[in-house]
């Protein structure tokens, strides 16, 4: 969710920075602790700049839900539809004038590489009364979960619904949290699969009063089967009478760790505040203990690192959180550290890494809402930000992150829109970006992207595709490990095309969309995004899976690179 438009200014002017702390909560330094932590917290390292904590509150005690999903009562459509609270925008004030300068690393045409077809290609879940539909989800080894505002569903992975429910009736069941989350819940909702101990987290947010407090409301499966094994349910106090906005979660070797923007009741940023929770409370349904830090308003949109594959990060490596800044043109790289054995927690940052100049898209500044659809209304690009996930990989002992954003293909007009992309290796060392590029090989706006790799080192990357001649569609494309860098050269392939617009007084669309890989067998990606069918208000959503190699290697190798020869002029390209 996002400002349309917001004072810097004012902010620089008064010089105020704000950070209001959840009831109960103080520096960790000074929390007591319960039986099962250490009585008294360590030392952390001194605060990075700009950055505030740590801060801890009092235990959330968890409900339970013991029963079958499916028992549940379905989502219902309310009596007039409902947008989420609007997303704010992070940069609008302070993102520079377009320029005339090129994207030095845009790939200007599609690549000539024949892409697969989809392995499954089915239905989602479909308009509820709510815009728009944040639809996202995750897969596990028998189940994929997609969540959209104010519900969830749960798929076997051929297809078939097994069960659909709201968040409210979740936490609402067996007597409820006694928060928001039993019946205010208003959306941002994230679904993840944490294959290192087969377990399903659900979120969303909730508050009874605009004003706050505001919840985040969490459901974190008691075994694999998020059908009929049970779940534990956490009413997390997020803000008091801050926002926070745009939750997004990941999954880590030795937790969960989260972000949100904070906003104050005038829509002014307020930088953005990061969570840790522990793991082992919630494997055990045990109270939860979350820390959580403050940084600053000089920073927003941080995204936390998301681990995939059978290989962790070494032991007591940091979580990462990332966020980009146009006006440096800079990705942002913070470390959270989180022992929960002898309570010291850091936050740390930002190590600034330099990238391809870049333009956020439809001059966000002045105009949010400039991608077209044929008969439709212009909706928002959502490009002042990191889309999820954050993706962790350790191939072969090679550390990295990948993640994309969307931005202006033609940096002197804003638009039209295209996905940036990144690898950032040796994130714990002395970290680089090994590879970039921005997807945007015609005249189509591209946007709402999300991205995963494989075990080979492949990356996907869906997203929206949309223009004043086209209905917005749902595609992808692809690169193997061994093609030239920050090119994708498979060709862009379809998931579904529209047959209708968004016709509707909200410009929204998405919030986002999700790019997963499967457990099982580390090669098979699975995505998810919304569409429409005919045009009007009732959004659709699809669910696919592809691979974009069959074999142990994929390419020639895992991180078997092309590196261009010196003497070459430009990079070597697949198309």
């Amino acid at each position: 969710m996002q400002v349309r438009k917001f004072c810097l200014i004012a902010l620089t002017v008064v010089g105020l920075l704000v950070f209001v702390l959840p009831d109960g909560a103080r520096p960790v330094a000074a929390q007591a602790q319960p039986p099962s932590h250490r009585a008294s917290i360590a030392a952390a390292a001194p605060p990075s700049p700009g950055v505030q904590g740590p801060f801890i509150g009092a235990p959330i005690p968890a409900s339970s839900f013991d029963g079958d999903v499916r028992q549940l009562p379905k989502p219902r459509q309310p009596a007039q539809s409902r947008e989420a609270p609007p997303v704010l925008h992070l940069h609008a004030a302070n993102a520079p004038a377009p320029s005339t300068t090129l994207d030095s690393v845009r790939q200007t045409q599609m690549g000539t590489r024949q892409s697969p077809t989809p392995l499954q290609n089915f239905a989602g879940l479909s308009f509820d009364g709510w815009y728009p539909p944040d639809t996202n989800g995750d897969v596990g080894p028998n189940n994929y979960i997609q969540a959209v505002n104010i519900a969830i569903g749960i798929y076997s992975k051929t297809g078939t619904l097994q069960a659909s429910f709201s968040f409210d009736s979740l936490f609402s069941s067996n007597g409820g949290t006694g928060t928001p989350c039993d019946n205010s819940n208003y959306g941002d909702p994230i679904a993840l699969y944490d294959a290192t101990v087969d377990r399903w987290l659900v979120a969303d947010f909730a508050w009874s009063n605009s004003n706050g407090p505001f919840y985040e409301c969490i459901a974190f499966s008691k075994t694999g089967n998020p059908v009929s094994g049970g779940w534990y349910l956490y009413a997390m106090l997020s803000g008091n009478s801050l926002f926070p906005d745009y939750p997004k979660f990941g999954v880590w070797s030795d937790g969960y760790y989260m972000s949100a923007n904070l906003f104050n009741s005038s829509n002014y940023s307020q930088g953005a505040r990061v969570w840790a929770l522990n793991r082992s409370d919630m494997l055990s349904g045990a109270s939860l203990h979350a820390v959580y830090f403050d940084v600053s308003s000089n920073y927003a949109g941080l995204l936390p690192g998301n681990l995939r594959g059978s290989t962790p990060p070494p032991s007591g490596e940091p979580a990462f959180f990332g966020s980009i800044d146009q006006n440096t043109n800079t990705f942002h790289l913070w470390k959270f550290q989180a022992n929960w054995s002898t309570s010291t927690f850091n936050f740390t940052g930002p190590q600034d890494l330099t990238v391809a100049s870049f333009t956020m898209p439809c001059n966000v500044a002045n105009i949010s809402a400039c991608v077209p659809e044929l008969n439709g209304q212009s909706v928002d690009s959502l490009g002042d930000r990191l889309m999820m996930q954050l993706q962790y990989r350790n191939i072969s002992g090679i550390e990295s992150l990948w993640v994309n954003h969307t931005i202006a293909a033609s940096s002197n007009t804003g638009y039209p829109t295209g996905i940036r992309w990144y690898e950032i290796r040796n994130p714990n060392g002395s970290p680089y970006v090994y590879q970039q590029g921005t997807f945007q090989p015609d005249s189509n706006y591209r946007w709402m992207g999300s991205l995963a790799v494989d075990k080979n080192g492949d990356m996907a990357l869906g997203y929206s595709v949309s223009s004043a001649s086209m209905y917005p569609a749902i595609r992808y494309a692809g690169r193997l490990v061994s093609d030239p860098l920050g090119q994708l050269c498979f060709a862009e392939t379809s998931l579904i095309e529209g047959t209708g617009a968004q016709l509707y007084g909200s410009n929204r669309w998405g919030d986002y969309s999700a790019m997963t890989i499967d457990p099982v067998d580390d090669l098979t990606f699975w995505y998810t995004n919304e569409y429409y069918a005919t045009t009007g208000g009732g959004w659709q959503t699809r669910i696919g899976s592809f691979q974009l190699a069959t074999g142990p290697t994929g390419g020639s190798g895992p991180y078997t690179y092309y590196f261009p020869l010196i003497a070459l002029s430009a990079p070597p390209t697949c198309y």
